[in-house]
């Protein structure tokens, strides 16, 4: 290190490696990726940027014990108090000048460095737990996924936190010294006492851009190879039962709504009242009504066979029993933010017609990767390209 009133004297050598750069600027892009890709429409590019995130994370791990030059941690394990002590002296332009990460910016790196490793822990058990799958995919059921949830976001914007510090920092410190540290994170090159330059590299920076290209090649193949007129889901989840007699029932006036979307004594509730069924007589006699009520009791959302059905479960109260699926606390939180004309669309039904959004809505999964909120269409065109589907007016079980 030098005082860095003597930086106008310091040569420029390459102390950034290819890797090191590589992995700055991609693990910057894959962050920045994961936060845009938050919602449950594009929870599959969230989880590939996600897979990227930790991809480069295990790879500078690794890089930072045997890569050469500044690339070692142990060319940046400062102290507490060297940290501290480069922080007082920016303000009078006394900070001492550092060829590697100067002791502030080090400990910044190793913070972000830990907290993506939680982010990324937390993210794959929130995957297994949630969405039941992923690597970890049979491990956790959907209460220790949604905790791991909460705890992932937490992380995430921890991490935010200090990647806004580490910017503010690297402003500092560019002014204090009148060096641009970011466009040397671009080079390679700074201003340096004593050292030539590193090599380069290129080659194992090459093959981490190759790799990520290919891994991106396998997880996307199914959305480019997927046949016309079957949309892709990247989700497919479980297989769940299905009945003729319920089937041809239920799907005679609106969607055979799966019975995992509501409780089973809402079921009951419903097969009771046959005769005013939201203003109709169904008239199903007693051989065909025990049919229906057996199924759905033993297919309930009780048994919390998806996502969907374990999060209406418990945000229904145990002596509640709605007896559409659109009065459930879960269903009212989940379309919250749509507004009214969303269900006004000639491509939308009303409420009741969850197959406009939701891919899976027939199998009855209802994954988060296989939403997708219809653009609003011309009604003419909407009604010659896509006839609607039996009267959904009544709403009847949703």
């Amino acid at each position: 290190m030098q005082p860095s009133h003597h930086r106008r004297t310091i040569p420029r050598a390459r102390i950034w490696d290819a890797p090191v750069r590589m992995f700055h600027w991609l693990f910057v892009l894959a962050f920045a990726g994961a936060w845009l890709s938050t919602g449950d429409a594009y929870l599959h590019i969230h989880v590939f940027a996600g897979y990227g995130f930790g991809g480069l994370l295990l790879f500078r791990l690794a890089w930072g014990l045997v890569g050469g030059g500044h690339a070692r941690f142990t060319r940046f394990a400062y102290g507490p108090a060297q940290a501290w002590h480069y922080l007082r002296s920016l303000p009078g332009r006394r900070a001492a000048h550092y060829n590697g990460h100067n002791p502030a910016g080090a400990w910044a790196v190793f913070a972000m460095l830990a907290l993506a490793a939680g982010v990324t822990a937390t993210g794959l058990l929130t995957l297994a737990g949630q969405e039941q799958a992923g690597p970890l995919a049979g491990w956790l059921g959907f209460a220790a996924g949604d905790r791991f949830h909460g705890v992932h976001e937490t992380l995430a914007w921890a991490l935010t936190a200090v990647v806004g510090l580490h910017l503010l920092g690297v402003v500092v410190s560019s002014l204090a010294h009148r060096e641009n540290l970011a466009g040397g994170m671009v080079t390679g090159r700074k201003r340096t006492v004593g050292e030539a330059d590193v090599p380069a590299r290129i080659g194992v920076a090459a093959m981490v851009i190759g790799a990520i290209g290919l891994g991106a090649l396998i997880y996307f193949r199914s959305a480019l190879t997927a046949p016309a007129g079957t949309p892709y889901r990247p989700y497919q989840g479980p297989q769940l039962a299905r009945n003729t007699t319920w089937s041809e029932e239920c799907g005679a006036c609106h969607l055979a709504y799966h019975p995992n979307l509501l409780p089973a004594r809402s079921w009951r509730r419903l097969l009771d009242s046959q005769h005013d069924h939201f203003g109709e007589d169904l008239a199903l006699d007693r051989a065909t009504l025990r049919a229906l009520a057996a199924f759905a009791t033993a297919n309930a959302a009780d048994h919390q066979a998806t996502e969907a059905a374990w999060n209406i479960v418990h945000t229904i109260p145990p002596s509640a029993a709605p007896m559409r699926i659109t009065d459930t606390v879960y269903w009212r939180r989940k379309h919250a933010a749509l507004g009214t004309a969303v269900w006004s669309q000639a491509n939308v039904h009303g409420r009741s017609d969850c197959a406009a959004c939701h891919r899976d809505a027939g199998p009855g999964t209802f994954r988060d990767g296989a939403m997708r909120v219809p653009a609003a269409s011309p009604p003419g065109r909407h009604a010659a390209a896509n006839p609607p589907s039996p009267p959904l007016a009544k709403e009847t079980g949703s």
